[in-house]
């Protein structure tokens, strides 16, 4: 996705943080199929044992679970280079992720995890204890390091102006529900339109590059359009706004991860809907709600009463922890990476 200009063009926000970037793997094609993502990896794939080829890396770091890192992973494997991965032994049993995290795991030789439940997952799946570290999530490292801006700040930059009541709306497709992508974000919608009045204002981001991703970007650029004065879309809002942005909401709506992960570091509510997420580990500011349009409009109300006030008590994170970057560049330098390609199963 940070190739393509219908996701933003999100390399050259890498660039302009000064960094290079020694090769792109084109992968995505014009349609968001289930076909479409299995040729995608098959692309990756071919991409990655190119890229790998030509710059031969001692070792490839990996974070995450989308189908694009397969592909990486697959590559890295057959050309018996070493994985290091980061957030694996999580659980999100409402979509193919979960599948490929756990895949990932088994290809990979050192791991990054982010909680201690996580860390003794990836070994009860055969991984040495030796090489699994709990260090935390990458994300909340971010919201330690960076400088926020302010509200002014954040509305001359995105164009637009915060109200009494502010909500931003995150809304992935399942892609293990059999009901389909449009019928369920039309329930999100009937739910979200139902609460607009005129102190109302709820900021959408895009959707990922997963099936049926561009039904949802459809049902989103339509709601705005209908709803001018209540609700803005962004298809990258980049990370310093998005992360700014929180800190001025009065909850977050969706089914994305950093609902989970980053958002109850900002201390105000999650609504996440369905079971995208379901089986990750969540803060006590998560209400979860099924894909049903009273249930959500529930959630939202619970979220803005006095008694359920994240910010009324010290809300623990269980993602949180500081310098994670730093311990994993420490043993990735220290790292007896020609000893790592022979795994042996951990027999429990």
């Amino acid at each position: 996705m940070h190739l393509s200009p219908e996701f933003g063009l999100t390399y050259q926000q890498i660039e302009a943080d000064g960094f290079t970037i020694d090769y792109k793997v084109e992968t995505l094609l014009s349609s968001d199929t289930g076909t479409a993502i299995s040729k995608s990896i098959g692309l990756g794939t071919i991409g990655f044992a190119d890229a790998f080829q030509q710059l031969q890396p001692d070792i490839i770091l990996l974070l995450g679970d989308r189908y694009e890192i397969l592909a990486a992973a697959t590559a890295a494997m057959t050309l018996r280079i070493p994985i290091a991965h980061c957030h694996g032994g999580e659980a999100t049993e409402g979509l193919i992720d979960e599948s490929i995290r756990h895949s990932i795991t088994k290809m990979s030789h050192l791991h990054f995890t982010a909680t201690d439940s996580f860390k003794k997952r990836v070994i009860q799946m055969g991984e040495q204890p030796d090489n699994v570290f709990n260090l935390g999530a990458l994300g909340i490292e971010n919201i330690n390091r960076i400088k926020f801006l302010s509200k002014n700040e954040i509305e001359q930059n995105l164009n637009f102006s915060f109200l009494l009541k502010n909500y931003l709306v995150t809304f992935h497709p399942e892609t293990l529900e059999k009901e389909s992508t449009e019928v369920r974000f039309g329930k999100v919608l009937l739910a979200l339109q139902e609460l607009i009045d005129k102190q109302t204002l709820f900021i959408f981001t895009m959707p990922n590059a997963d099936n049926d991703g561009r039904v949802i970007i459809k049902m989103i650029n339509e709601f705005v359009r209908n709803h001018p004065k209540n609700s803005v879309v962004f298809t990258s809002m980049g990370q310093i706004n998005y992360l700014s942005t929180l800190k001025y909401l009065d909850a977050v709506i969706g089914n994305s991860s950093s609902g989970l992960i980053e958002v109850p570091s900002f201390h105000i509510p999650t609504i996440n809907i369905g079971d995208r997420q379901r089986g990750r580990i969540m803060a006590e500011s998560v209400i979860n709600c099924s894909v049903d349009k009273n249930q959500i409009k529930s959630a939202i109300q619970k979220a803005s009463e006095k008694q359920f006030n994240p910010k009324a008590y010290k809300l623990n994170n269980p993602y949180g922890t500081k310098n994670v970057s730093d311990k994993i560049v420490d043993i990735l330098k220290n790292a007896a990476l020609s000893e790592l390609l022979k795994k042996k199963f951990y027999n429990l």
